[in-house]
């Protein structure tokens, strides 16, 4: 039976690292040099007075008036291309309200990542050919878990453990974690640790087979 696969979509799908820092440098809340991924940025902002509101203010930038600066993490849309042509179902599910907090902007969060996948050709027929009835954004984190296990995924793919680690997450869905700043053999008690969709792609290869 082929799998039913769920992915995250911000920091799995989308990545944020080089216009998390840019957005950064340009406002004056890091210096240019040094890590660029999310991880190190965010440390970094919170170092300075009131780093958590000056990190959400930046996150509500990148996911909304600067989404489209935001590229395809490395490979992902190879391997959904993959599982297309295989025939397994591929379900994005994030846990995305529709503003943030800190937008002075009021961007419809939802409607700017739709609009970016649209831009990278994820619902062309002659790109990824997804459907955007296979998009669901939910106000949640429960209500992101009660989906996954609506659609009856037989995988999910996310890269925060956390989700994983709730305690209604289904027993019966298989985790992934997407890990590509992990380092080699980095293990997790929760999930699978893969750290690049040629990993991940490997796995349901062998999966399937």
């Amino acid at each position: 039976m082929l799998p039913v696969l769920g992915i995250d979509f911000d920091n799995t799908i989308a990545s944020y690292d080089d216009l998390l820092f840019r957005a950064a440098v340009d406002r004056g809340l890091i210096q240019a040099g040094g890590d660029r991924t999310k991880r190190a940025v965010r440390d970094r902002i919170r170092l300075r007075p009131d780093g958590e509101i000056e990190w959400q203010k930046l996150q509500a930038l990148v996911y909304g008036p600067l989404m489209p600066g935001a590229r395809p993490t490395d490979g992902v849309c190879a391997f959904i291309g993959w599982c297309r042509d295989a025939g397994i179902a591929v379900f994005i599910v994030s846990h995305k309200t529709r503003y943030a907090n800190y937008d002075e902007t009021g961007t419809d969060l939802r409607i700017a990542a739709l609009e970016w996948m649209t831009a990278q050709r994820f619902f062309d027929e002659g790109g990824l050919g997804l459907s955007r009835d296979a998009v669901f954004f939910e106000s949640t984190r429960e209500d992101k878990i009660a989906r996954i296990r609506s659609l009856g995924c037989s995988h999910f793919i996310d890269d925060l453990e956390e989700v994983f680690l709730e305690p209604s997450f289904p027993a019966n869905v298989r985790r992934i974690l997407y890990a590509p700043g992990a380092p080699g053999g980095a293990a997790s008690a929760s999930a699978v640790v893969l750290r690049s969709w040629q990993a991940v792609r490997d796995y349901f290869v062998h999966c399937c087979a």
